[in-house]
């Protein structure tokens, strides 16, 4: 009989993401929630439904990858939230991108550097603060509840010198930023419902150019 648990995940089977990657996403959980006793990793008021909010949520992100790309580089990774998520996945794809993932906590450093290891991922982690960064490249940047909207625009064209889309999380506000980025920024973009909230989107945003 197949765990409950883990049949909660079958709704990323659409976006391709195998039934084999669902136990590992939910070991993955186990260990944010027992770390979270340590360290404050998650709201704890978020751990009842972390299967949800957390997981599933940043592994949706899955349907905006690129799979001929190299390099993915979350800019705030925290609790590997998405990077950790996204590496697992497409591990079980057996695909060679790499996951470069910043975070400027010590702790969480140390947190994402052992779950790197223990499900041997093609992960490396940068213990630096990103705002801090210059003439950064990658192909694909991830963010997800990092900062607002405009921040994160600033910061990838300031900081970044080549790449090729941004994949971010809107909220229920998310189509009065998305507007106002549009009247200082110039750039296409592809949106889509996200699984996990109805409030919530996904967006990628591609050919960045201030107006």
């Amino acid at each position: 009989m197949i765990d409950s648990n883990i049949l909660e995940y079958s709704k990323l089977e659409p976006l391709n993401v195998s039934r084999e990657t669902f136990p590992e996403l939910e070991e993955f959980r186990s260990l944010i929630l027992a770390k979270n006793k340590q360290i404050n990793l998650i709201s704890s008021n978020t751990e009842a439904i972390s299967r949800e909010r957390h997981i599933i949520d940043s592994a949706q992100i899955i349907d905006f990858i690129d799979k001929n790309d190299n390099l993915c580089l979350d800019i705030g990774s925290g609790t590997g939230l998405p990077g950790i998520v996204l590496a697992i996945i497409m591990k079980h794809k057996k695909s060679n991108m790499k996951f470069h993932l910043y975070e400027k906590s010590y702790h969480k450093s140390n947190f994402l550097k052992e779950v790197s290891k223990k499900f041997d991922l093609n992960t490396k982690i940068i213990q630096k603060d990103v705002f801090l960064e210059k003439n950064l490249v990658t192909d694909v940047i991830v963010a997800r509840a990092f900062k607002p909207l405009p921040i994160i625009l600033e910061l990838v064209n300031s900081n970044f010198i080549k790449f090729k889309s941004i994949i971010l999380f809107l909220g229920k506000n998310g189509k009065e930023m998305l507007d106002a980025a549009l009247s200082k920024w110039q750039f296409e973009y592809k949106e889509k419902k996200s699984l996990t909230s109805e409030d919530s989107s996904l967006i990628k945003i591609s050919n960045l150019k201030k107006k």
